[in-house]
């Protein structure tokens, strides 16, 4: 299964009263996102999301420049704080998608990547808009994956 990390791109500052999960994109932020999204060699076939905003914004962005076509499906094993190895068991269960999309935030894309590269200690600058392809061969109960590439808006200019 490839697997595509994707972090959010820039979002906006946070206001007094407005959840944290309202947060939507800046203009900026789309920008880069469509400037790494338009140099990787990427074809999902089923895009996940964090239930926040600025998430589904960033893989709404995915599926239109990636030319995905069905419905990005959320769910809160993307959300910050959750749980790579929760992640990892719904992954498992779709063993008979190809490749996979995945828009969240940090902490939670640098740990997850980790944990599908089986290096807890590794630690990953998952930089806003920043996608990396990791490829896991088998699916057992601890994935033993290959990172391909990582790209970043910076390396994208």
């Amino acid at each position: 299964m490839q697997i595509y990390l994707l972090r959010h791109g820039i979002a906006e500052d946070g206001r007094p009263g407005m959840p944290d999960s309202d947060r939507a994109l800046t203009d900026e932020g789309k920008e880069k996102l469509r400037r790494v999204l338009k140099r990787a060699p990427a074809k999902p076939s089923l895009i996940l999301s964090s239930p926040y905003r600025r998430a589904l914004e960033t893989a709404e962005i995915a599926a239109e420049v990636l030319g995905y076509e069905g419905k990005v499906a959320r769910t809160r094993r993307l959300t910050p704080d959750a749980s790579p190895a929760d992640l990892w068991e719904d992954l498992r269960e779709r063993k008979d998608e190809e490749s996979v999309l995945l828009a969240g935030h940090q902490p939670m894309m640098s740990s997850l990547a980790a944990f599908l590269l089986d290096s807890p200690a590794l630690q990953i600058d998952m930089k806003k808009a920043a996608l990396a392809r990791i490829d896991c061969e088998r699916l057992g109960p601890r994935p033993g994956g290959v990172l391909k590439w990582l790209l970043t808006p910076a390396v994208c200019e």
